[in-house]
């Protein structure tokens, strides 16, 4: 039996030449799939407010699909889909000129030249933050939630537990630090030691 997946390069990228309009939208599906994690991850390092990056990661998308003819078989689909995301979060920044923070133009393709640099590292450091955050107490899993996937102000949660503010600052500094060494030692423990 044929393996199609000996046919793909690095990048899992097909050959050129994978077939006609219907081999190309099965190609597109299949690199997009393996990439829209990364690409959705490359658009929220460049944007503050997680509603611009579904709207903006919905708009690459939309873009990818439809210029998909003009990507090239057998290079790299997550430069070329992370280059489409840049042009897409200027025009998008452009767009919400009343947002507060407005970074420059040259500070996002900064932060998208390092994005593309040290992308699989980030997604080896996100598998496994979320490996050791799952390790915590549910009650760190809480406060962890609530101060930064909820957005909830110190002074609302310090309210909310019945503790002082400082109490509160104390307790996420030694969570992150927990967090930051489990990740250590998680990537130290994948590093394969010649």
């Amino acid at each position: 039996m044929h393996d199609a997946a000996s046919n793909h390069d690095e990048f899992g990228n097909a050959p050129a030449g994978a077939g006609g309009p219907t081999g190309r939208m099965d190609e597109f599906v299949r690199l997009f799939s393996l990439h829209q994690r990364k690409l959705y991850q490359f658009i929220a390092s460049l944007l503050p407010d997680s509603r611009d990056v579904e709207d903006v990661f919905q708009e690459t998308s939309l873009v990818l699909w439809r210029e998909f003819e003009k990507f090239v078989p057998g290079t790299n689909f997550s430069a070329w889909g992370a280059q489409v995301a840049l042009n897409q979060t200027l025009a998008h920044r452009k767009r919400k000129t009343r947002s507060r923070v407005v970074f420059s133009e040259q500070f996002l393709t900064a932060v998208a030249r390092e994005m593309n640099v040290y992308g699989d590292d980030l997604d080896r450091r996100t598998a496994a933050l979320a490996g050791c955050v799952v390790k915590l107490p549910s009650h760190h899993q809480e406060l962890i939630r609530a101060r930064y996937a909820s957005g909830e102000a110190v002074e609302q949660i310090a309210e909310q537990l019945n503790r002082s503010t400082e109490a509160v600052y104390r307790m996420l500094s030694r969570i992150r630090q927990s967090l930051h060494e489990c990740v250590t030692r998680t990537l130290a423990a994948e590093t394969p030691h010649v």
